[in-house]
């Protein structure tokens, strides 16, 4: 199967052909290695940095920002949105502070202080 992606690894943005078979994967077009890593990544297991917000509860009308830690796979994306929005913290909440633990293999953490 051949498949065309743009690498988002750097401004360069190359266009890269991903061709599998069996399991073999090759990726040309790639100016750099970290475009051959990307493409195989994005074809054989894609994952996403997840963002949203999560309702404060003892201030009215206030939700702080939060995002994964790290990239979690694509096929977990509405198994963590749904997590985050049963979720509910008090403030002060600081930048890095862990709003949930393990979450698909990560934490969710703040993005913005809310004192």
């Amino acid at each position: 199967m051949k498949r065309n992606l743009t690498c988002i690894i750097c401004p360069r943005g190359c266009t890269l052909t991903v061709e599998t078979e069996g399991d073999k994967v090759s990726v040309s077009g790639n100016s750099c290695p970290k475009g051959a890593v990307y493409g195989i990544e994005e074809t054989t297991r894609p994952t996403r940095t997840v963002t949203s917000v999560v309702r404060v509860s003892n201030r009215e009308d206030t939700m702080v920002s939060v995002k994964t830690a790290e990239p979690v796979p694509k096929e977990n994306i509405f198994d963590v949105m749904a997590l985050i929005k049963k979720a509910s913290v008090k403030a002060p909440i600081h930048i890095g502070d862990k709003i949930l633990v393990d979450v698909c293999g990560t934490d969710i953490v703040a993005t913005k202080d809310v004192l």
